[in-house]
């Protein structure tokens, strides 16, 4: 399934592929300009940057993907699996926890945002919600 980020069951309900033109259009919107803006939260993907108010906030470079992907694909659970597979190399040590460890530095560092939150989608793995 290389390139599929999206799929939607049959029967087709008309409000919803609308709601997921929309989610198209905006990514599309996201990956040309590189940026990801909610209120005075934004993220610059050429620059690895994450500022709130003009203030930049600190973020490795694993926390600046994880969160980058979620915040572009809002309401879209992510497995740790997906989450791994895409952000840590083949050959890591890492296990699955190791996701939980960067959700829950992502939380801290993020918890006063109301922009968005993240939340466990339990059975499965995590989901950022635009707030």
């Amino acid at each position: 399934m290389a390139g599929i980020d999206d799929y939607m069951v049959k029967p087709i309900n008309f409000e919803e592929l609308l709601l997921h033109v929309r989610a198209l259009l905006r990514r599309v919107g996201i990956m040309n300009e590189k940026t990801l803006t909610l209120g005075d939260f934004c993220m610059n993907a050429e620059q690895m940057t994450v500022t709130v108010n003009g203030e930049d906030i600190p973020v490795t470079v694993r926390e600046f993907n994880i969160l980058f992907k979620m915040l572009s694909y809002p309401k879209k659970a992510f497995s740790r699996a997906q989450l791994m597979e895409e952000f840590w190399d083949a050959d890591s040590d890492a296990t699955l926890r190791a996701v939980d460890m960067y959700i829950a530095k992502l939380r801290d560092k993020f918890a006063d945002r109301p922009e968005f939150k993240i939340v466990t989608v339990y059975g499965l793995g995590y989901k950022a919600v635009i707030q």
